[in-house]
């Protein structure tokens, strides 16, 4: 149902073709507003409207598209014009991990500090960020208590990785130029934890890429490691949510759909539901040493052991308690959505 009062207000969505922020897009226009979307290069405007019309959508007229790259201040004044919310989804891409964690970690803080200040002098209402879980809980080592907003990560924290790294010190430097600068502009910040749930293309990120290996047969034992899941739709209504409601400024959300799930758990649900293409799921368990080693000459392992001592106690309470807010799905039921769209796009 279209929300004719929205069409008049203009939500700038940072980030339009990622997994995430497709779903902004696709949820604010059900819900009638007027979208503007940064890519890296116009070039993916098809590729983003190919995505909408794959989530539904038929009708364009109430979006826009601006080339913008955080890593540069070209056009950021002309994409928060006229917004009066802005949803800073967008975060550097690596297509491999950078030797030096300085490169993956400047442009997170810098590209947050651009839109920031961007929006700030446009005279926009509201921004919500996405940063992650990674930012919250790394550091939390009892796990008896739970994982709470109030939980941060240090970002000093041995083996923590550099994409952690830099979410945490990106987030840090929001709150503080809110402090210091933000003036009348507010700023609600998302946590998720693992990503899942549909995708609206072929496209897969990066907890795609783990139920990948799982699935063809890449992951010759799995690691034991355990994980909080939220479907992206929730992500999406999660992000919505905190744009609007009065109660979320200068608030941080916990995103998950509670519980927990750990990779030989997700191996055998997915042996059980779908025999018809998780044939190739291994159903060996590899021994945490093993993992361990392996880290000390692989990146990738490296960033995988990092997690096994994580606790996975975490509390979605606030996002319920603040929003009455109920996830929309399972932990099974994201992960099921996740497969089936990798099988309708042949991502797997």
């Amino acid at each position: 149902m279209i929300h004719s009062e929205n069409t008049n207000k203009l939500v700038l969505v940072t980030g339009g073709s990622g997994f995430v922020g497709s779903h902004c897009i696709l949820q604010l226009l059900e819900k009638g507003y007027s979208v503007r979307t940064t890519v890296r290069s116009l070039s993916k405007k098809n590729q983003v409207i190919k995505l909408l019309e794959n989530g539904g959508i038929t009708s364009f007229e109430n979006l826009q598209f601006v080339e913008a790259d955080l890593t540069s201040d070209t056009n950021w004044d002309h994409a928060v014009k006229d917004c009066e919310y802005v949803l800073h989804v967008a975060s550097p891409i690596f297509l491999a991990l950078p030797k030096d964690e300085n490169e993956m970690i400047r442009p997170a803080i810098e590209g947050t500090l651009r839109v920031l200040r961007a929006a700030r002098n446009a005279g926009v209402k509201r921004v919500v960020m996405t940063s992650n879980f990674g930012a919250v809980g790394y550091s939390h080592t009892d796990p008896h208590i739970p994982i709470t907003e109030e939980s941060w990560t240090n970002p000093n924290q041995k083996g923590l990785s550099s994409y952690n790294k830099s979410k945490v010190l990106a987030e840090r430097a929001a709150w503080n130029f809110m402090k210091t600068e933000g003036r009348d502009m507010e700023l609600s910040v998302i946590n998720p934890t693992a990503i899942f749930g549909p995708s609206l293309g072929p496209d897969i990120s990066s907890g795609f890429e783990l139920l990948k290996a799982l699935l063809d047969g890449s992951m010759k034992s799995v690691p034991n490691l355990t994980f909080n899941i939220i479907d992206v739709r929730d992500v999406a209504d999660l992000h919505l949510r905190a744009m609007i409601n009065p109660n979320a400024k200068g608030q941080r959300f916990l995103a998950l759909a509670g519980g927990k799930m750990s990779m030989p758990e997700i191996a055998a649900f997915l042996r059980k539901e779908l025999p018809a293409v998780s044939q190739k799921v291994s159903v060996k368990t590899l021994p945490d040493w093993k993992l361990r080693l392996a880290a000390l000459f692989s990146p990738r392992a490296k960033a995988i052991a990092s997690m096994l001592s994580a606790s996975r106690n975490v509390s979605n309470a606030k996002a319920k308690e603040v929003f009455e807010w109920k996830p929309r799905s399972t932990n099974e039921e994201a992960i099921l959505a996740a497969v089936e769209s990798m099988i309708r796009y042949k991502s797997i």
